[in-house]
């Protein structure tokens, strides 16, 4: 036997599948749609939660649930994002800070280090699509924009290195919050560190990807015995 939370969520889920919910649409309050499935308020929110973890809603702050747009796909190659459509845009925020714990061991500096931060985010429309926080040392940090394109900096120094680590996790509540994303959702997490011939660590990426709508790529060059040899 079905619970009030999976009967709820079913009616729903037929809803926007057959189209009587339409994508962008707004569903009625939790409270009217607590009170048409004769539920408390916990258990709606509950029937909600799994159509969020299914990614058939969103639910936008102080604004009420939606049916979710199909977002286009992410692809994630070469050290940056790559997006298949023009309507996909990207927006920047920059602060000031200073390192400290991991930030300072990431980038490989003393503690209170001046970094510049990009809180980097793409979106489809009005859906957020995907995050980055990018951290550079402030005195190679560029001076005007664009200081960022998908998801990766403008950098003034050539790079030598560029080490990716690549993982799947449940978000952060504010990773979920800023993605309209369940916390039941995996993404996939890059943390990137870009260095120059020097060996300084120019730039530290944590990207942030939704798992049910990105596709990382990586690609290894193997050299010949010919670039193998010693002149």
């Amino acid at each position: 036997m079905l619970s009030l939370r999976q009967t709820i969520a079913d009616d729903l889920r037929t809803q926007i599948s057959t189209g009587r919910l339409k994508p962008g649409e707004r569903l009625p309050s939790e409270v009217q749609l607590a009170a048409r499935y004769t539920v408390s308020t916990p258990t709606l929110r509950n029937a909600l939660a799994v159509l969020q973890a299914e990614g058939l809603i969103e639910k936008i702050h102080g604004k009420g649930n939606f049916v979710r747009r199909r977002l286009r796909r992410l692809m994630y190659t070469g050290g940056a994002l790559t997006f298949l459509d023009p309507a996909v845009h990207e927006t920047v925020r920059t602060s000031q800070l200073q390192a400290q714990g991991a930030l300072s061991a990431l980038l490989k500096v003393p503690q209170r280090t001046p970094l510049t931060e990009f809180l980097w985010i793409s979106h489809e429309g009005e859906s957020p699509h995907s995050l980055a926080r990018i951290y550079i040392p402030r005195d190679l940090a560029p001076a005007e924009p664009p200081w960022c394109r998908h998801g990766k900096a403008e950098l003034r120094t050539p790079l030598a290195e560029i080490q990716e680590k690549v993982s799947a996790r449940l978000p952060t509540s504010e990773e979920a919050s800023t993605l309209r994303i369940s916390t039941a959702l995996a993404v996939l997490a890059i943390t990137r560190v870009s260095t120059d011939a020097t060996g300084r660590v120019v730039e530290a990426a944590l990207l942030v990807l939704p798992g049910d709508r990105a596709d990382a790529i990586f690609t290894f060059q193997h050299a010949t015995n010919e670039e193998r040899t010693e002149v």
